[in-house]
């Protein structure tokens, strides 16, 4: 959980001023972890803190905030006595404000920490918090410390790169733009190919020829490759197998694999080079319609990303797991 100063920033500007409500601590069982939040306006919101009965009531405090002009509210709600949960925790809500005004310098090195109780001076706890953070580079959790909210600012880490805008690859751009850990490159030959709302958390790149826009991605780049074209998807391939990549994924049946490894073998590519690249991809199992292939690759993507991770930071990564190697069609 981190706070979206982009998601907030492109709210306001289309909403006016926006609350947004943050889980600030807990304590027993809770719908959701500190650092969940939601955007809220009159009319509308994003986001949730879950709950049910708790979001709502949430939300129409944080509409009476936007309407009495208040600036923040700090509230602790027993989930059970109060609400009739059946969780057994309680929640610490942290509902603030913000307007244009106020997205000038809200964070400093990729945090944002601000007093939301009346306090003299900064806490040497958070003082401690954010020199470590700072020093090492390290993203502090999200917390509440002695009358101080503390929160990383949400930075795209994972770099994907989308081939095709086509049905699979909008609705693939539409399951995924919502993770904020992903920085999405969404590539097609001309800008008639996307459509008209693209999320703000997604870069589209027209490039007449893709092949050739793909060697602007970062070595730790995931691609995935899903144009119109066999001919494209070929190039594609070729150019992310010529240079470092994170990950590939292809779209398309046993049979287009098959002709496919024999070409790129022909163009200079090992075995062990090519297996990198993952296709078919999907789950079957959940049907072929655009929706049904996004998901499926969605969850097959984050779930190997988050497995890398886990090796990357020294924690077991699960070993089971391994990408469903059965046709989807093109």
């Amino acid at each position: 959980m981190s706070f979206d100063l982009i998601q907030l920033a492109d709210a306001i500007a289309r909403h006016g001023p926006v609350a947004r409500v943050v889980v600030a601590a807990t304590a027993g069982s809770t719908p959701r972890e500190v650092g969940a939040s939601m955007l809220v306006w009159q009319g509308g919101q994003s986001g949730t803190i879950g709950g049910g009965e708790l979001e709502y009531r949430a939300t129409e405090a944080a509409r009476e905030l936007l309407v009495g002009g208040g600036s923040r509210t700090l509230i602790r709600v027993p989930l059970g006595p109060d609400l009739g949960q059946c969780c057994g925790g309680a929640v610490t809500l942290l509902t603030e404000r913000f307007a244009e005004d106020d997205l000038t310098g809200p964070e400093r090195d990729g945090i944002v920490a601000r007093a939301v109780m009346a306090v003299d001076t900064t806490p040497l706890a958070v003082k401690r918090v954010l020199d470590k953070a700072r020093a090492k580079g390290l993203r502090p959790a999200p917390q509440l410390l002695h009358g101080w909210m503390i929160e990383p600012l949400t930075r795209p880490t994972t770099p994907i790169w989308i081939y095709g805008a086509g049905h699979v690859g909008r609705a693939l751009v539409n399951v995924l733009s919502p993770v904020h850990d992903l920085a999405i490159t969404w590539v097609d030959t001309g800008t008639d190919r996307f459509p008209d709302a693209i999320a703000e958390r997604v870069t589209a790149l027209p490039a007449p020829h893709p092949a050739v826009a793909a060697r602007l991605a970062p070595h730790d780049a995931h691609h995935l490759v899903l144009t119109y074209s066999h001919s494209l998807d070929l190039d594609l391939c070729h150019a992310i197998l010529s240079r470092p990549f994170a990950g590939a994924g292809l779209i398309g049946s046993a049979t287009k694999w098959a002709r496919f490894r024999k070409r790129l073998a022909a163009l200079g590519h090992s075995v062990a080079q090519i297996n990198r690249i993952q296709c078919p991809i999907g789950d079957p199992g959940l049907g072929k319609t655009p929706q049904a292939i996004a998901i499926g690759v969605a969850s097959a993507l984050l779930k190997g990303v988050a497995n890398k991770e886990k090796i990357n930071r020294g924690m077991p990564g699960d070993r089971r797991y391994a990408p469903r190697k059965r046709a989807i069609d093109t």
